[in-house]
């Protein structure tokens, strides 16, 4: 539904984004990462058909943004970081006019009103000034314009920003249930919007995609080894001696357990590739060793947006 293919942008001799490339399909919910400044609303607003690139070509819905602007548009909505809100209308009154420039029929922009009111959970403000809603309120209305014509496409630049922890939540829920229904591309610096909305990330820093996959297998690719934990009975330096034999096991280290006084924790990296807790439980149960838990453990999204954006490290192939 979106695809994006070495798109570049300058603004005079400064390039925002340079050599963008990726694709969203049909259904998906992707986040796009990246620290302030690192070119997110560049992207969308190129995306949206906001501003063209300077090189490169970005399709939605297979319509050129720019060639076949209007066609694509259509396929559409756009909430901007900053919402284009008349203060001076009220919610309803608003809607109705963003349905008629939008072409929709007279009665069909009635019907969509109220359903998006109710989408968007404002049905106590709907005959409301827009400026006498709170931040969070406005922002609800501002997804409600974006959702009124049952776009196709759905891009949310930093839906977020600015507004209370209670509107937050709510705002991330009502994004989260909009994700089922439309291809969704969030825009954010804010890791929890992604970690409960998306599948997949892209993750942009000084203008260049620096990951594109879903964030379990970025984990691995960044760590190049699997890291597990075990919660085991039995004496710690037989428990350590006996996994190090594991095959493919490189490093033990004994963690404290605050929860159980009986079992003691121990985390264990092996190279990547097959998966370790198999043979690990199997050695652990051989000796008569009580066995607990044993969970694979990935990297935060936290961490690896982290390893990504503040140092110099390659992505290695997957």
């Amino acid at each position: 539904m979106i695809e994006l293919d070495g798109v570049t942008k300058y603004y005079g001799n400064y390039p925002a984004i340079t050599d963008i490339t990726f694709r969203v399909e049909k259904g998906e919910a992707v986040g796009f990462l990246g620290p302030n400044g690192a070119g997110k609303s560049t992207t969308m607003k190129i995306i949206t058909g906001f501003i063209p690139p300077t090189s490169g070509t970005c399709s939605v819905a297979e319509y050129d943004i720019v060639n076949q602007s209007i066609y694509a548009r259509r396929h559409i909505g756009y909430l901007p970081e900053t919402v284009p809100l008349y203060a001076d209308m009220a919610v309803s009154d608003y809607l109705r006019f963003m349905g008629k420039i939008r072409g929709m029929s007279r009665e069909r922009i009635k019907s969509r009103i109220s359903e998006v009111i109710e989408i968007c959970r404002l049905q106590d403000y709907r005959q409301s000034y827009i400026g006498k809603l709170s931040k969070g309120y406005r922002q609800r209305v501002g997804i409600a314009q974006s959702i009124l014509h049952e776009p196709d496409v759905l891009v949310l630049d930093e839906p977020t920003i600015g507004i209370d922890p209670i509107q937050v939540v709510e705002t991330r829920n009502l994004i989260r249930d909009l994700a089922g229904e439309h291809t969704l591309i969030v825009s954010t610096h804010i890791l929890p919007e992604v970690s409960m909305i998306c599948e997949r990330v892209i993750i942009i820093h000084e203008g260049q995609i620096v990951a594109v996959d879903r964030p379990e297998n970025l984990a691995t690719r960044l760590r190049g080894v699997e890291r597990i934990e075990i919660d085991v009975r039995g004496p710690s330096k037989e428990i350590i001696a006996a996994v190090k034999d594991v095959e493919g096991v490189s490093g033990v280290e004994r963690k404290p357990n605050p929860g159980s006084a009986d079992f003691t924790t121990y985390e264990i990296e092996g190279t990547r590739g097959g998966d370790l807790r198999a043979l690990i439980a199997a050695s652990v149960v051989q000796k008569g060793w009580n066995l607990l838990r044993l969970q694979a453990v990935g990297m935060t999204l936290e961490e690896i947006f982290l390893r990504l954006t503040t140092t110099e490290e390659q992505l290695p192939e997957s």
